[in-house]
């Protein structure tokens, strides 16, 4: 899968760890992700957050891809900052699945974007 992840790769996420209804993904924003504000661009955030969302579904093996998937923007990030996406399965039941994401600066452990994933896993 990673192989195919173009956007994921482009934005030089990289997966710190994933498995079957986990996953942690890093990425450091850039200068060129951030708005006309300066700080990091909503769109970038949502990128990391749907990221480790897509590894901790998709570890069980089967293709699922995301049904819906909402996002609360909590604190800014800035250029240079480092942000880890934490994924945890809420809830998996037949082919339909509920995953949480933080997004957090670890240097300091701010909490900047929550992330609710709905997963549907592809029928073979």
């Amino acid at each position: 899968m990673w192989d195919r992840d173009h956007a994921a790769r482009a934005s030089g996420a990289e997966i710190v760890e994933s498995g079957p209804g986990h996953a942690r993904v890093r990425m450091t924003v850039r200068e060129d992700m951030v708005n006309g504000h300066g700080l990091a661009h909503g769109g970038h955030l949502f990128l990391l957050a749907d990221t480790a969302f897509a590894y901790a579904c998709n570890g069980y093996g089967p293709v699922t891809v995301a049904r819906s998937c909402t996002i609360e923007f909590l604190a800014p990030a800035r250029p240079g900052d480092v942000l880890e996406a934490d994924a945890t399965e809420r809830m998996r039941e037949g082919r339909n699945g509920i995953y949480d994401v933080a997004v957090r600066r670890p240097a300091d452990g701010t909490l900047v974007a929550e992330f609710r994933g709905h997963s549907r896993e592809m029928r073979a």
